[in-house]
């Protein structure tokens, strides 16, 4: 979040917006009468990390959760092929078989109205000397609709990049070169119908994003630069995504108290914002390597003793599951 403030969900407490303000934004207005003057009382969050696998959520109850924030394994992905031969997927379609079990847990736990927010990429990958792409993103819309989700508008994650030559192919003839894949999908698929609140509820009009937020947000094509891939304290590569991509997706499809899960947790970027922002949430991962790097990044720091880390933490635990 680039050491920005949540300025609209924590320092509008000070602030005190103004009602008859002409640069106050309609939520804004009805915010103020409402609080009259008060401060807002923020709830006390809960921050669960499982060691175990998401294709069984036990710990969570059907629909109990408002929004799933997450970046699974990407299937014909080099980097992940290790994870998915363990899993008995030995091809395209079996790595899929194996995501969607997770995708049928996330549409029991999600409330009605809940979103689930998925990044992926497509892979592109050279078999029995076949250069093809293998559509990552097509086959998790397919099973998520088999499971019952609606599916919503995705956005597109465009990726700077630092080549000086992304180009694919050779040279400067036609017709044997491929489009550079410089995109990755943010898949958005909502359980049910639109989330109901009652009228003028507090929370949610606490939760409100600015104007600028919502114009850049809400578009299509997102700009952004990708995560740090290396990690001093994991000998591999650990796939994180941005913080500010968790951001926008907490932002925009949750409200104050709510709670996120994220199945795939990783690094733990979806927890450290959920906790940021005052969600609550849970996050599975079968890597207890990672342990250390989630527990860090919740309390700002990896120079604490392991039991240290978890009491600057307030509200996080772990459960260990023997799977």
């Amino acid at each position: 979040m680039d050491g920005r403030t949540l300025r609209t969900e924590l320092e509008k407490q000070d602030m005190k917006p103004d009602k008859k303000s002409k640069s106050a934004s309609y939520p804004e207005r009805q915010l103020a009468k409402m609080l009259k003057g008060r401060p807002l009382k923020l709830p006390e969050t809960k921050h669960n990390l499982i060691i175990g696998d998401s294709r069984l959520m036990q710990e969570i109850a059907n629909r109990s959760v408002h929004l799933i924030v997450t970046s699974p394994p990407y299937p014909m992905i080099e980097l992940w092929d290790e994870l998915f031969t363990k899993m008995g997927c030995t091809d395209f379609n079996a790595m899929h078989e194996y995501l969607a079990q997770v995708w049928n847990e996330c549409y029991r736990i999600l409330i009605d109205g809940g979103i689930a927010c998925i990044n992926i990429g497509d892979a592109l990958r050279k078999i029995d000397s076949n250069f093809q792409l293998y559509p990552n993103h097509v086959k998790i819309i397919e099973h998520c609709e088999n499971v019952g989700f609606t599916t919503l508008p995705f956005i597109l994650w465009k990726k700077p990049t630092k080549r000086i030559n992304p180009f694919l192919g050779s040279g400067f003839i036609p017709p044997n070169a491929y489009v550079t894949q410089d995109c990755e999908f943010i898949l958005l698929f909502r359980k049910g119908q639109p989330r109901a609140f009652p009228p003028k509820d507090l929370i949610r009009y606490a939760s409100h994003y600015t104007i600028s937020e919502r114009n850049s947000w809400f578009t299509q094509i997102w700009q952004l630069p990708g995560a740090r891939q290396q990690n001093r304290q994991v000998s591999r590569r650990v796939a994180a995504f941005p913080e500010e991509i968790a951001y926008r997706l907490i932002r925009m499809f949750s409200v104050i108290g709510d709670t996120v899960v994220d199945p795939f947790l990783g690094t733990g970027t979806t927890m450290k914002v959920a906790k940021e922002t005052h969600r609550n949430s849970v996050g599975y991962e079968i890597d207890e390597k990672l342990i250390p790097v989630i527990e860090g990044k919740l309390c700002d720091t990896d120079t604490l003793t392991p039991r240290r880390r978890r009491k600057a933490i307030e509200g996080f635990q772990i459960t260990h599951r023997l799977d």
